[in-house]
């Protein structure tokens, strides 16, 4: 007994020891920290935005919302959802706290979160979101020390008036008035959980980002308010089947564009729109006359259309039916995905043929939109009229991942599982929105330069401190040079291309169009479309993939040339500038038609009789011809017949031939002139044997002389006299 009463001493004597030293630990953590009122008030912020001119557009007022202006279930939805004991502990839900450390210390984490409301509220104004001992002992004291000074009322409202609904929403005046268009004091039972139903993870449950998982949540909460008592049940059958809002509502955001300015701002300073940083000024590159252009652009379907300065890399004006969602981009990525960047690893030229002809690419069988020519065509000849088989050769060639590397250096980062050679198609599971896909484009327009687009140029306090000036951040992409022949082969399809609806403009564009065709009908309509100064792409479309009565080169290429016309009806865009490293060379027709390859034209060539194209300078081709300033010919057929000696050329245009005869040391010219299929000797003699040499000539330059095999005359035998018998 006595054995067991020491062991038992020991025992209760270390856990003292323990007891005594986490306590002290505990006083060492929390020391210095001091509930502190100034956080916990309730804050008010102005935010002033303003456009490219620097007038005042719009607003941001945060205001806080008192607790007895809200209907009592909406306070309630929070309740029940994130601490049901909230109005019966003191400020720790000892229960749950036992639960959730079972399942940690089984899990072997901090997985399994027990926190009140009242410790969410300390968090959030006095604390980070690190996992830590240290941060949730310091969490603890200063939630005691809440609960003491503040009612439950009190600390409900400020919670309230502090937690993040997502979308740059913070409390629960800007969500009310961003996803539903309302005051707080106007919600509805079902608006209330929803708003609920989105503290737990606003990106996740957001009704814009995944409307099922929305709305299984929200009807979870309205279940818990059931089972607590706050709603009767006609109440939540009649908010079970309410529906959940489907896009934000316009009163906040003003427009598509301010609601891009919001997102960047709360990227920029995080927690802005609960006042952290009191009044500010926000300077955006917003163009109202634009916006109004774009505003008034008719389309029967869903609608995304923008402007971006491409040397400024700045959002000039957006206009959108339904945000910006990813979409396949359909052709529209060939010259970011495959001709730029195998023009950038000289694999191509704007002229380089490539066969227009079904192949199979290991089971993959792309075909044209009216079907293979069958034909070789130059890839400026494809890209302007976007023909499916060549683009999807030279992935091949380039290689599916090298093409995917260029996207990502463009922010246009591509799945693994869409990185098959149908991505030169724009195949893909969900695809880009439109503004980064203008951003590639932008790139383009730039020399082969890329930066995101923003749409803040600068932020200033109440003292007109600057707080934030942009600064994008640029990455090289494409050499000048290959951005400069990309672009040359865009501007051809907007001559004579798909993008040909532009082709009236008077001023230098290029552009590229897409569309992506499903089984009942075109999906996704776009034009993209750039100068020297802006790119403008539009997008038609529908959010549930319902088909639209339009294609690249119809609807959204009359849109852009309506922006582009708006944009320069003052003065217009210079023309994309040559760069030092492309040359325009001439190429040899024959042999490119013939043996589909291209050489360097000859010098001497009669004028404007090869093509000519652009090429990069370390990528010129290094084979001349050499046709005219050194003039060749096949060998000539030669026959006797009757005595007449008969001389057959070969057909080579624009020569000139000089014929000459040998016979015993003397030479004498039978024949000089143009081409002639045929020439003929008659003065020759029976018996006799003759050479002939054929000279061709182009001008003064001298061919090589082909001699001919020896002939000889065969003699004719007398005539009889009695050749009647």
């Amino acid at each position: 007994m006595k054995r067991v009463l020491t062991v038992l001493g020991v025992i209760l004597g270390l856990l003292a020891l323990s007891l005594a030293a986490a306590f002290l630990y505990f006083i060492g953590v929390t020391r210095s920290q001091r509930l502190d009122p100034a956080k916990l008030a309730l804050s008010e912020s102005y935010i002033a935005f303003c456009d490219a001119s620097g007038n005042e557009i719009a607003t941001g007022a945060h205001e806080a919302v008192l607790f007895d202006d809200l209907p009592a279930y909406v306070p309630n939805a929070f309740v029940s959802v994130e601490d049901k004991r909230f109005y019966g502990h003191k400020g720790f839900d000892v229960k749950r706290i036992g639960k959730a450390l079972l399942k940690n210390i089984s899990a072997f984490s901090f997985r399994e979160g027990a926190s009140t409301i009242s410790q969410q509220l300390i968090k959030n104004t006095h604390l980070t979101s690190e996992k830590t001992v240290t941060r949730k002992l310091k969490e603890f004291k200063l939630t005691a020390m809440l609960e003491k000074r503040y009612t439950k009322k009190q600390i409900l409202e400020l919670y309230l008036n502090s937690i993040y609904f997502g979308h740059s929403a913070y409390g629960i005046g800007d969500a009310a008035h961003y996803y539903f268009g309302k005051k707080p004091e106007e919600l509805l039972p079902a608006e209330g959980a929803l708003l609920a139903a989105l503290v737990k993870s606003p990106n996740r449950y957001s009704p814009f980002r995944d409307a099922e998982a929305c709305l299984t949540r929200r009807n979870f909460v309205l279940k818990l308010m059931r089972e607590q008592g706050y709603l009767d049940e006609a109440a939540y059958d009649e908010a079970c089947a309410a529906p959940i809002p489907a896009r934000p509502h316009p009163l906040l955001r003003g427009n598509s564009y301010l609601s891009l300015v919001y997102d960047e701002l709360e990227t920029l300073f995080p927690g802005i729109r609960s006042g952290t940083y009191g009044a500010v000024r926000v300077e955006t590159a917003y163009e109202p006359a634009l916006q109004e252009k774009l505003d008034g652009l008719q389309a029967d379907s869903d609608l995304v259309a923008l402007v971006i300065d491409a040397q400024k890399d700045v959002l000039r004006a957006i206009r959108t039916t339904v945000g910006l969602p990813k979409r396949p981009p359909a052709s529209t990525i060939k010259p970011l995905l495959v001709y730029g960047p195998a023009i950038e690893e000289n694999l191509l030229s704007p002229a380089t043929p490539v066969l227009d002809a079904k192949t199979n690419f290991g089971g993959y069988r792309p075909d044209d939109a009216s079907g293979a020519t069958g034909q070789y065509l130059s890839a400026r000849y494809a890209l302007s009229h976007s023909v499916n088989i060549p683009a999807v050769k030279i992935l091949n060639a380039l290689g599916v991942e090298r093409g995917a590397a260029y996207l990502r250096r463009m922010g246009l980062d591509v799945d693994r599982e869409d990185r098959t050679l149908a991505l030169a198609l724009g195949g893909m599971r969900e695809g880009f929105d439109l503004k980064s896909l203008a951003d590639g484009y932008a790139a383009l327009a730039n020399g082969g330069t890329y930066a995101a687009s923003g749409t803040i140029v600068r932020v200033t306090n109440r003292k007109g401190d600057t707080l934030y000036e942009r600064t994008p951040f640029k990455t090289k992409v494409f050499s000048e040079e290959t951005s400069f022949l990309v672009t040359d082969m865009l501007k051809t399809a907007a001559t004579e291309g798909t993008a040909r609806k532009l082709k009236s403009l008077p001023f230098a564009v290029a552009a590229k169009t897409g569309t992506n065709e499903g089984a009942r009908g075109n999906l996704d309509a776009y034009t993209m479309a750039y100068t020297t100064e802006d790119v403008v792409a539009v997008w038609m479309g529908n959010a549930d993939n319902s088909p639209v009565n339009a294609s690249g080169g119809g609807l959204p290429a009359n849109a852009a040339k309506d922006i582009l016309a708006f944009l320069y009806k003052n003065s217009y865009p210079s023309d994309f500038a040559v760069p030092s490293n492309a040359v325009r060379l001439a190429y040899d027709k024959e042999t490119y038609e013939k043996e589909h390859r291209i050489v360097r034209a000859d010098p001497a060539a009669p004028l404007l009789t090869d093509p000519e194209d652009y090429f990069k300078t370390s990528a010129v081709p290094t084979e001349q011809c050499m046709r005219f300033s050194r003039p060749t010919i096949a060998l000539p057929s030669i026959s006797v017949k009757n005595g007449t000696v008969n001389i057959v050329l070969c057909q080579t245009e624009y020569y000139d031939y000089i014929v000459k005869r040998e016979n015993r040391g003397h030479i004498a010219t039978i024949y000089s002139g143009s081409y002639c299929e045929c020439i003929c000797d008659n003065s020759v003699e029976a018996g006799e044997s003759y050479r002939y040499t054929v000279i061709p000539f182009y001008k003064e330059h001298e061919g090589e002389a082909r001699e001919l095999p020896l002939v000889k005359i065969e003699a004719t035998s007398p005539i009889p006299d009695d050749w009647w018998e």
